[in-house]
């Protein structure tokens, strides 16, 4: 027998996505920097002998705990659907400036991510200033999160990872 629709809301829950977000772009540009030092050492080298030691290995060495840093510099921004009026008010709220855009692309995603964003907890005014210490990149990741669980029709987003293993066990490999 098919559920009522009483049953069905019951069971529904607004669509959720977190995302990590480093907060050290300090980290980050370090990060770059020993990466490229690593390819030109690498570019460069001439051993002397055999059994000179790479200079790379101690940049890779100093290249590693970086990446520890960063990783422990990530934080985790969950967004939550915030449900079609509240959305379509928020879009009305920030009209774009021409024809050919659906929103206003300074205030729209700042409005967004403030409105969708359950963990932390954060107002307009703290997402300013998030975003005046985060990089674009990491802008972007917040508010396509915040895009998707507003506007992502996929319910379970392709993995390649998920489906070689899923795949693997399947064959008994």
């Amino acid at each position: 027998m098919p559920k009522s629709i009483e049953d069905i809301l019951k069971a529904a829950k607004p669509r959720e996505k977190t995302v990590k977000i480093c907060v050290r772009g300090d980290l980050a540009g370090e990060a770059e920097r020993l990466q490229d030092e690593l390819s030109q050492v690498s570019e460069d080298w001439e051993p002397a002998d055999l059994t000179a030691v790479h200079p790379g290995r101690a940049i890779a060495e100093q290249l590693k705990a970086v990446h520890a840093q960063v990783r422990e510099a990530e934080e985790p921004f969950t967004l939550r659907y915030i449900g079609d009026r509240a959305y379509s008010d928020l879009l009305a709220a920030h009209p774009a400036d021409n024809d050919q855009e659906a929103f206003n692309s300074v205030t729209f995603p700042r409005a967004l991510v403030a409105a969708s964003c359950v963990q932390p907890e954060m107002t307009e005014e703290q997402v300013i200033e998030l975003f005046e210490v985060i990089n674009e990149g990491e802008i972007k990741k917040l508010f396509d999160a915040a895009w998707d669980v507003h506007n992502s029709s996929d319910v379970i987003p392709f993995s390649l990872a998920a489906s070689a293993l899923l795949a693997s066990l399947i064959d008994g490999k």
